[in-house]
């Protein structure tokens, strides 16, 4: 009778374990493979021309025209993005007017924020 005993006891000490492992919500690297795309998401990266340079941030004009259906050039004023540089930003190359930039930014507070500026002359 003690060997019966003993051995519902272990089955029912099993069954009580599996259900808590079961419980328990597994970590998986989905969770964190969709935190990293959340964060990729979040960056974008724009190009044109630096229009102005200011302490802690700088303009860039992006896009001067575009093409119609009729294969004619139609002007529009390019539109404008101000970048605020922080101590984070990595920049290759030196800011100046005039020069053409690719910047990789993220929006924060309604502010774009480089992440990081490639000059070009």
């Amino acid at each position: 009778m003690k060997k019966e005993m003993r051995i519902a006891f272990s089955a029912l000490a099993s069954l009580a374990l599996a259900a808590a492992t079961f419980a328990v919500p597994p970590t998986t690297n989905a969770a964190k493979q969709s935190s990293g795309q959340s964060q990729e998401i979040q960056t974008q990266s724009v190009s044109g021309r630096i229009a102005s340079i200011e302490k802690s941030s700088f303009t860039l004009n992006v896009g001067s025209s575009s093409t119609d259906p009729g294969n004619q050039m139609e002007q529009t004023s390019p539109k404008t993005m101000t970048f605020m540089v922080d101590k984070n930003t990595t920049v290759d190359g030196k800011l100046k007017v005039g020069a053409n930039a690719d910047v990789t930014y993220r929006e924060e507070g309604g502010n774009n924020i480089a992440v990081s500026v490639r000059v070009s002359q």
